[in-house]
Parts: structure tokens; sequence; C-alpha cells
């Protein structure tokens, strides 16, 4: 364990073996850093903050800050982020509210600049999150999906494992998984067949994942339509399961398709 002695450490912060705390960072009492972790110079920890092992908090990031949710009452919460995960400059991640009582971002994910996660967030592992998105709270994005950059996603929405959302997107509905998504409204672009490749899915899986997609968002225009046809006429896979279970869990609704 290495502190600066330019740092505030308050006493009561259990520190793990080889941890790394630079330069003016702060780290206030209510903290656990794990084995490992670098925190940069300027970095806050904050009541609440959990830090997995291995870890590396760029200068100026703010974790487990309170929520910016009026209705948050001083509840005891956290903002938690898993091992080998990477946090750049000035993120910031709120901690949790009575809704989930946590904030949590996954293992080997990584928050490039300016990204801001509020409260009661929900990120899997995997995860990239690219410059200056903005996630409101109650959002759950599951493992692998990626977010380029200024992608703006709105509260209790859902986005898919291994989806992919491209710049400037604005999300409203829940995003399906193994999707390429864009334009305004959000639409179904595609199957993110780059990213399951390199992901292990072979062909077979993939051409799945095509079939179903057609029936759902090229063939049909009506989801429950959609969903009976792909019951019907498609082969039971793991892939089909996955994808209709994230349907019927969309109350709300999912994305257009190209044939909207």
């Amino acid at each position: 364990m290495s502190i600066s002695p330019l740092a505030f450490v308050h006493p009561d912060a259990r520190i793990g073996k080889d941890a790394i705390i630079e330069p003016f960072a702060c780290v206030y009492g209510d903290v656990e850093i794990g084995e490992g972790s670098w925190i940069g110079p300027n970095s806050v920890l904050m009541d609440g903050a959990r830090i997995g092992k291995n870890c590396r908090i760029f200068p100026g990031a703010v974790i487990s800050a309170i929520p910016q949710d009026l209705k948050f009452a001083g509840e005891k919460t956290t903002a938690e982020v898993g091992d080998g995960t990477t946090i750049r400059e000035c993120v910031t991640i709120n901690r949790g509210t009575a809704d989930r009582l946590k904030t949590a971002v996954g293992s080997n994910c990584l928050l490039m600049a300016y990204v801001h996660l509020a409260h009661d967030c929900l990120i899997g592992n995997n995860c990239v999150i690219a410059n200056s998105v903005n996630v409101a709270g109650h959002v759950t994005i599951d493992d692998w999906a990626i977010l380029e950059g200024n992608v703006a996603v709105q509260q209790f929405i859902h986005i898919g494992a291994h989806s992919f959302i491209a710049g400037a997107s604005l999300v409203r509905k829940n995003v399906p998984p193994f999707v390429k998504a864009a334009r305004e409204p959000l639409s179904y672009i595609g199957v993110n067949v780059v990213g399951l490749r390199r992901r292990g899915y072979d062909d077979a899986a993939v051409a799945r994942i095509e079939d179903i997609y057609r029936e759902i968002f090229v063939r049909n225009t009506n989801v429950d339509r959609a969903v009976q046809s792909v019951e019907q006429q498609l082969p039971r896979s793991p892939e089909r399961g996955q994808i209709l279970d994230f349907i019927r869990n969309s109350p709300k609704g999912i994305m257009r398709g190209l044939a909207e």
C-alpha cells in the first residue's frame, strides 16, 4: 500500500494491499479499495464507494456522491466498481437510493472521460461506455454492451447484452441483446456481428440471431405478432430464449425496427 502524504484518507477507510493513492486524492471513511487499485490525483471517493481489485480511477473522478434525486432521504447506499475496471477523467457515479440501494459497475469495464452514471444504475461486466455518455437513474446495461460517445439514456431503460449503440443516440426505449442501434428515433440497424464473433459466437449462432431479428424488426411492425412468428417458425435456441425473454420483460416497449 502506498498513500501519498498529500492525499486525504480517512482513518476508517479500508485500503487493500498494494493499492496506490496519489496526491490530492480524497478518500472518505465509509470506503473500501481493493488490492492493487490505483486512485489517481484529485479523485474523490465518498462514503459508500466500494472499489474492487486492480481498478484504475483517474483524476477528477467522483465516486459515490449522493444521488441527484429529490426523493433521496439519506438512506445508506453504495456505489460499487468491479475488479479490473477503469474509470477515466471526471467520471461521476452517484450512489443508489432506496430503490436498488446501490449503483454498480461490473468487472473489466471501461468508462471513458466525463461519463455520468446516475443513482441505481446496474452495469454488467466488460462494458465500454465512451466519452460524455449520460445515463439517467435506474438504468440496466447488460454484459459486453458498448455505448459510443455522447449517448444519452433515459431513466428505467434496459440495454441488452452484446448490443452496440452509435454515438450521439438518444435511448428512450429498451435495446434488445445482440443488436446495433442508431438513428433518431433510435432504431435497429442490424446485428452486432463483429462484436459477437470477437466474443466467440460462431456463424451458426450469428445466423440464428439474424433470423430472429429479421422476423422482429424487418418482416413485422407489431412486436406481439413478431414474437408469435418467432415462436412458431424458428427453432428453440439459447439466443431465441434470451431475446424473447428480454422483449417480454420490456412492458414499455423496445426500440423501432427498420419496417417502421
